[in-house]
C-alpha cells in the first residue's frame, strides 16, 4: 500500500473512530455501548498500526532520497566534460579522503587505480605503524574522521523521534560549546503576599518576607554508542551507503539513551529526568487503573499560571494512553479527544495536549505513569551536536564508527511539572 493510500486509509479510521464515539450518549443502552466500546478499540488499534506503517514508509522514503541523491553527485561527478577531464577536476573542487578511501577498497586494495592526485590524498589519511592511539583534537590524522556535518541533522532528528525530551518545542534548550557547570538561579515566592497597609505606620522590617532564592545546576555528562565495525565488502558492495545508513541507527540510540534519562535520571551522576523530579499532584486510589477524576486533579494541582504555558502538556507512555482513552466523565463523555490529522490538530487531553513518552513508567503500583506540567521549566543542556567519528585504519581494512553526546537535565521548578503516582500494592 502507498503512502498516500496509508494516509487516506487513516482519514478514514479517524471518521469511524468518531462516529462510533458521537453514537454513545446518555440514552444508549449498556448492550449497545459496550458494542460501540469495542468498535472504537478495534479501530483505534488499526489506527495505531497504520500510523506505524506510515512512520515506516516515511523513513524509508527519506533514506531513499538520501541514497538516490548521492548516487547523483556520484554520477555528476564522474560525468566527462571537455577536455577528457572530470567535472570536479575542471571546476577544482577537491575530492574527499572517504571517496578515494571507498574507491581504493573497491580496486581490491591496489594503488595502480588510483592517480597521483589521490594516492596523495590516501597518503594524508596514513598514520604511523602503531595500532592503537589515542585521537587528539586538531588532527585529522590522529586517529580518525569526522563524518560530514550534514549528518547530524539526521541524528538530530532520529532523537526527537525517540522521545520528546530532547525536542525544543517541549523543553527549554540551552545549547553551549564547552561542558563547565551551568548555574540556574531559582526562586519560588508564589507563598508570599503583600499586607494591608494601616496609615501611619511603619512598614514592617523584619526580614520576614525576604525573597529567598536556590540554585540549580548543568553539567555535561557524556554517552557513546560504543564502536560499530563494518567490512570493506559491505561498504563497497551494499546499495546504501554504509555510513549514513549506520549514522541514522546510532543517532537512534543516542536519542533513545537521551531520552530515557531525561525522564527517569535519578540525578545522580546523571541527568535528573523529569519524572524524577517532578513533585507530587495526585495519588491514584488504585493500584493498577486510572480515573478521570484523578486526571483532572492531577491537572488542577499544578497552578493555572503554568497551565498558560504554550509548552503546558501531558506525558505518558503509548499504553497508559491506551486505558485512558476509554475513561469518561461523569456526563459519559471521553475525556480524551482525538486530533484532525488533516488539519493539523493534535489530540488533546482534558483540553492540553500530549506527548507520548515511552520511558514514563507505565501502570502498576506504585509508578508515577502520568506527569502534567509546564514543561518550559524543564532545561536541557546540550554541549554543541552529537557527533558520528568513522575510525579507518585501526580496523583497515575494515572500518568502525561510534557516535557521542553530551547533555544534562534538570527542572527548574518543581511546581511546574507535578505527577500522579499508583497507590502501592
Amino acid at each position: 500500500m502507498s503512502l498516500t493510500e496509508l494516509q487516506e486509509k487513516r482519514g478514514r479510521l479517524m471518521t469511524q473512530a468518531r462516529e462510533a464515539l458521537d453514537e454513545i450518549t446518555k440514552n444508549t443502552d449498556d448492550a449497545r455501548s459496550a458494542e460501540l466500546d469495542k468498535r472504537h478499540d478495534d479501530i483505534m488499534a488499526e489506527f495505531d498500526k497504520i500510523e506505524k506503517n506510515i512512520e515506516r514508509e516515511e523513513r524509508l522514503a527519506a533514506i531513499e532520497a538520501r541514497f538516490e541523491e548521492r548516487q547523483r553527485r556520484d554520477r555528476e561527478s564522474k560525468r566527462p566534460v571537455s577536455g577528457g577531464e572530470s567535472r570536479g577536476q575542471d571546476s577544482g573542487e577537491k575530492k574527499e579522503y572517504r571517496e578515494v578511501f571507498y574507491k581504493f577498497l573497491a580496486s581490491g586494495a591496489d594503488l595502480g587505480e588510483l592517480d597521483a592526485e589521490e594516492r596523495g590524498i590516501l597518503k594524508t589519511g596514513v598514520q604511523s605503524t602503531k595500532e592503537f592511539r589515542m585521537q587528539t583534537t586538531g588532527t585529522n590524522t590522529a586517529g580518525g574522521y569526522t563524518v560530514p556535518v550534514e549528518l547530524a541533522d539526521f541524528i538530530v532528528k532520529s532523537m526527537k523521534d525517540w522521545g520528546p525530551m530532547y525536542d525544543t518545542d517541549v523543553v527549554t534548550e540551552l545549547n553551549t560549546a564547552a561542558g563547565n557547570i551551568i548555574n540556574i538561579p531559582t526562586v519560588d515566592d508564589t507563598a508570599v503576599t503583600a499586607e494591608k497597609h494601616t496609615e501611619g505606620t511603619p512598614l514592617t522590617d523584619d526580614g520576614g518576607k525576604d525573597a529567598a532564592f536556590g540554585q540549580k545546576q548543568l553539567s555535561a555528562y557524556v554517552y557513546d554508542t560504543e564502536f560499530v565495525k563494518f567490512s570493506m565488502e559491505l561498504a563497497s558492495d551494499s546499495i546504501f551507503n554504509m555510513e549514513s545508513l549506520l549514522g541514522v541507527l546510532l543517532g537512534e540510540r543516542l536519542g533513545r539513551i537521551a531520552n530515557r534519562e531525561l525522564t527517569i535520571g535519578d540525578g545522580t551522576d546523571d541527568p535528573h529526568g523529569v519524572v524524577t523530579a517532578s513533585s507530587l499532584g495526585k495519588t491514584a486510589a488504585a493500584a493498577a487503573a486510572l480515573t478521570a477524576d484523578e486526571l483532572i486533579d492531577l491537572q488542577h494541582s499544578v497552578n493555572a499560571a503554568y497551565r498558560r504555558s504554550p509548552k503546558t502538556r501531558w506525558q505518558f507512555a503509548d499504553l497508559t494512553l491506551a486505558a485512558i482513552r476509554k475513561l469518561k466523565d461523569s456526563e459519559n463523555r471521553y475525556i480524551w479527544t482525538m486530533g484532525d490529522i488533516q488539519k493539523g490538530e493534535p489530540g488533546t487531553l482534558l483540553g492540553y495536549r500530549y506527548e507520548i513518552n515511552d520511558d514514563v513508567p507505565q501502570i502498576a503500583a506504585g509508578t508515577r505513569p502520568v506527569i502534567f506540567g509546564d514543561f518550559s521549566k524543564y532545561f536541557v543542556r546540550k554541549v554543541g551536536s552529537p557527533v558520528i567519528g568513522v575510525l579507518r585504519e585501526r580496523f583497515w581494512p575494515d572500518l568502525g564508527i561510534a557516535g557521542l553526546i553530551r547533555f544534562d537535565g534538570e527542572l527548574g521548578d518543581t511546581a511546574a511539572v507535578k505527577h500522579l503516582v499508583m497507590a502501592a500494592a
